[in-house]
């Protein structure tokens, strides 16, 4: 007991424990440990050792309910409630049993004010837009500055920020319907100049979403980031695509863009002929037989024959040149040209072909065994059919589907895609083009408009020579243009967007069920709510020049 106290000072339950199941075992069966510590010998008891010397000595017992199946003694003894005690006494936790645990916010941690409105940039103002502008009405309603109370259903999935944009949109879908009932076309291929720009954006997507083909051009602005412009291209279905304003300026690359588009690609080459193919080979042989004569080392320049070493390397200079470049093809032993013009034949020149195929399989996949991938010499080859035609029927064997023939024109492997004719043109107004075209158009005379334009500044004038291209292309096929976001002289603008039109906008915003919707936008949130002075920064920013890809909303 003495030492039991001594190891469990601080556990009284422990020695009453042991105390009772020491009392029948005899003193002599007790392992003592003597342990010196710091010259005193002191008596330690393992708990375990004396656990399992009272586990033996306990008698068996009869009763199925003193062992378990895992042959683990249960504990007979129990501790002893407290007086008084009832399940009353134990109290529930604060926030109720089986809900989870609010833990209580941070006293210092800033708390967001709740978002009522958001607000689109005026750039003419420099300040904020009332009218583009949508904040929470009564009743879940969204009550738009331009287009008034909408309802909630329309709104159900639409985020505020994209409603700041919403006349934009509807200008894209009122464009859309216009060039539509102008052209009496239900499909084609749209033109749409400034397509990173809010309007043109819609347009862009609500144009591929329909089934059209969509030529567009990123404006200045954004040309600059190629990952826009791949951006802009991705939103755009086969065989439509985007091009940066500075690949719209060669007004011959962007028609026969819209060329391609509008009638498809023709994988198979128009102007086949196989003469044609067989004079050019035969001007490419003799030359080559020219350049690399036969008594060279190697099919090599004669440039590299030539000794610029010091000169006591000199003598042993050709004889190292030749070791060297023994490792190349020889050169090409000269041509009867007279011969080679009369034998070597369009049929000869496909047996030459397919020959070539051969070897070349052969160095590609390793050799197969029978060809000599280590020497090769066509002008040899050529020379020796010039001298003795070989026969077609024992030469030729094989067909390879793939494979360039200059008697007949391959078939084309690739389905063809077309846009169709072109229904019209959207030309979304930007300040540079604006500039550049009042410029243009104030002027009488065409020295006059030239002048005008050489006062304009590169990106001004890349604006006009890039919406002059689409502009052309569209009056070209007779089709209709419209301008989005201002007016143009010479152009006629939208009329105002109908309530189809918004409601058609609003449609296209409306996020599914799958998380996607058809119409996007790529927005920069400034949360004025929260602090004021963002408001300010972010009229800044989107003045600035070259504000980047995107559209700044100011939430309030």
């Amino acid at each position: 007991e003495q030492v039991l106290l001594h190891e469990t000072q601080q556990q009284p339950a422990v020695v009453q424990r042991y105390r009772r199941e020491l009392s029948h075992i005899p003193a002599e069966d007790i392992p003592i440990l003597f342990t010196r510590r710091a010259h005193k010998i002191m008596l330690s008891v393992s708990s375990t050792t004396l656990a399992r010397i009272v586990a033996r000595s306990r008698p068996t017992a009869t009763s199925a309910t003193t062992l378990r199946s895992m042959a683990m003694m249960p504990r007979e003894d129990t501790d002893e409630l407290p007086p008084n005690f009832t399940m009353d006494s134990v109290k529930p936790p604060p926030h109720g049993f089986g809900d989870p645990h609010v833990q209580d916010d941070e006293p210092m941690a800033y708390v967001r004010k709740p978002v009522t409105s958001a607000h689109s940039i005026d750039l003419s103002k420099g300040s904020i837009s009332a009218l583009d502008s949508a904040a929470f009405g009564p009743n879940g309603t969204v009550v738009h500055g331009r287009f008034g109370e909408i309802s909630a259903d329309a709104t159900a999935t639409i985020p505020l920020e994209y409603l700041a944009l919403l006349r934009p949109a509807a200008e894209g879908v009122a464009a859309l319907r216009e060039i539509s009932e102008a052209s009496k076309s239900a499909t084609g291929t749209v033109l749409v100049y400034g397509a990173s720009r809010p309007a043109g954006m819609a347009a862009v997507q609500l144009a591929s979403s329909s089934g059209n083909a969509v030529v567009a051009v990123v404006d200045g602005q954004h040309s600059g980031h190629d990952e826009m412009v791949d951006t802009i291209k991705g939103l755009t279905a086969e065989p439509g695509t985007a091009v940066a304003e500075e690949y719209a300026l060669c007004k011959a690359n962007f028609r026969d863009l819209v060329e391609k588009t509008v009638a498809g690609d023709d994988f198979t080459a128009s102007d086949f002929d196989s003469n044609q193919f067989l004079s050019d080979f035969k001007a490419n042989l003799l030359a080559y037989t020219e350049a690399y004569p036969n008594d060279l080392p190697a099919a090599v320049d004669a440039e590299q024959l030539k000794f610029v070493g010091k000169e006591k390397d000199r003598a042993n200079f050709k004889a190292n040149m030749t070791a060297y470049l023994s490792q190349y093809q020889p050169g090409a032993a000269p041509i009867d040209p007279a011969q080679l013009d009369a034998n070597f034949t369009v049929d000869q020149y496909e047996l030459f072909k397919k020959k070539f195929g051969i070897q070349t399989t052969a160095v590609i996949s390793g050799g197969d065994g029978v060809t000599n991938t280590d020497y090769f010499a066509p002008a040899e080859i050529v020379s020796r059919m010039a001298a003795q035609p070989e026969i077609v029927e024992k030469a030729a064997g094989g067909g390879y589907p793939f494979e360039f023939s200059i008697k007949k024109n391959s078939p084309a492997t690739t389905s063809e895609t077309k846009g169709g004719a072109i229904v019209g043109a959207i030309i979304e107004v930007t300040p540079e083009l604006s500039v550049a075209c009042e410029a243009v158009a104030a002027a009488k005379s065409l020295r006059g408009k030239a002048e005008a334009l050489q006062f304009l500044t590169e990106g001004q004038r890349n604006a006009h020579a890039a919406a002059s291209s689409v502009i052309a292309q569209a009056r070209k096929a007779g089709a209709p243009i419209r301008t989005v976001g201002g007016s143009l002289p010479g152009l006629d603008a939208i009329q105002k967007p109908s309530e189809k039109d918004v409601a058609a906008a609003l449609d296209a915003m409306a996020i599914g069920d799958d998380g996607s919707s058809r119409l996007n936008y790529f927005i920069q949130v400034y949360r004025a709510s929260d602090f004021p002075v963002y408001e300010d920064y972010a009229i800044h920013r989107a003045s600035e020049p070259l504000s980047g890809p995107r559209q700044i909303v100011v939430t309030k």
